[in-house]
This record gives structure tokens, C-alpha cells and sequence, in this order.
């Protein structure tokens, strides 16, 4: 089948399986005599298995060693749980950050009046709080901790 009926069928863009046989991902297709792409069904059955996982958030790095899991009969499914596990802790640590933003965000949208005055504890916050990597305010152990002493000082 064509790429447009491998994409229809496993839920990925065309422009995305070009891109994972480009990185190599996943195996260059076969090609017909005229040189279009030609993908069977244990195609189509890698492309969802890879959409599935990217739906959970695995990372293409990752996909990669659960393809090769996947792949192995021989496997232990301890490796295959080692790696979900650690996409869990990350997910929730997104999770946590993410809901401390929100919660920053929240707490400014609250300070501001949202007047026709030009003073903005918004903009005024996003010009002079500093935020590491981590993403935590580096002055204060919450997310908005004493954020709206900060804010109306």
C-alpha cells in the first residue's frame, strides 16, 4: 500500500513516516518498480505500536528501545516495566510542574485589576522574576509562595 493508505490506516501523517525512516526509526519502505513507497501490513501494525507509545508520551529515544523490546522475543518484561515506570515519574513531574505554573499564573491574573491603567503586576512579574531550569522560583519553596506579597509590593 501506498503512504497515503499506511497513513490513513495507522493514525500517522505521511510527513511523520518520512521522518521516522529518515531517522531510522523505522526501516525504509519497500519501493515499487516506479519508486513509490510501499508498506505492508507489519508496517501499518510498528506505525500504531509507535503512536500508541507516542500517545503516552515515550519519547522518540525511548520508542526506539521498545521497538527493539517489542521486537525481541527473548525479552524481560522487568525492562519493558523499567521503562514505562520511569515515563510515569516523568509524567508526573510534569504534571506537578504544570499545575504550578497554573497556579502561578492563576495568583497574577488575580493581582492584576485589569483596568485602563498601565501598571501590570503581570508583565511586571514576568520582567523580574527569575526562574531556574527546574522551573521553581529560586527565593521561595511553593509555587507561588508570598507571590502576592511580591506581586502588590
Amino acid at each position: 500500500m501506498n503512504i497515503g493508505d499506511a497513513s490513513a490506516l495507522s493514525g500517522v501523517s505521511a510527513k511523520m513516516i518520512r521522518y521516522y525512516e529518515q531517522i531510522g526509526l523505522i526501516p525504509q519502505a519497500a519501493r515499487t518498480a516506479s519508486g513509490y513507497r510501499n508498506y505492508a501490513d507489519a508496517d501499518i501494525h510498528m506505525l500504531r505500536f509507535i503512536a500508541r507509545s507516542r500517545d503516552l508520551g515515550f519519547p522518540i529515544s525511548e520508542i526506539t528501545g521498545l521497538l527493539d523490546l517489542w521486537r525481541n522475543t527473548d525479552r524481560r518484561s522487568a525492562d519493558v516495566k523499567a521503562l514505562a515506570q520511569a515515563r510515569v515519574q516523568d509524567l508526573r513531574h510534569k504534571i506537578t510542574h504544570l499545575a504550578d505554573m497554573a497556579d502561578t499564573l492563576e495568583t497574577l491574573v488575580r493581582s492584576c485589576a485589569g483596568n485602563e491603567r498601565p501598571d501590570c503586576p503581570i508583565l511586571h512579574n514576568l520582567e523580574t522574576e527569575a526562574f531556574p531550569a527546574s522551573g521553581r522560583c529560586s527565593h521561595h519553596a511553593g509555587p507561588h509562595a508570598n507571590l502576592n506579597e511580591r506581586i502588590t509590593s
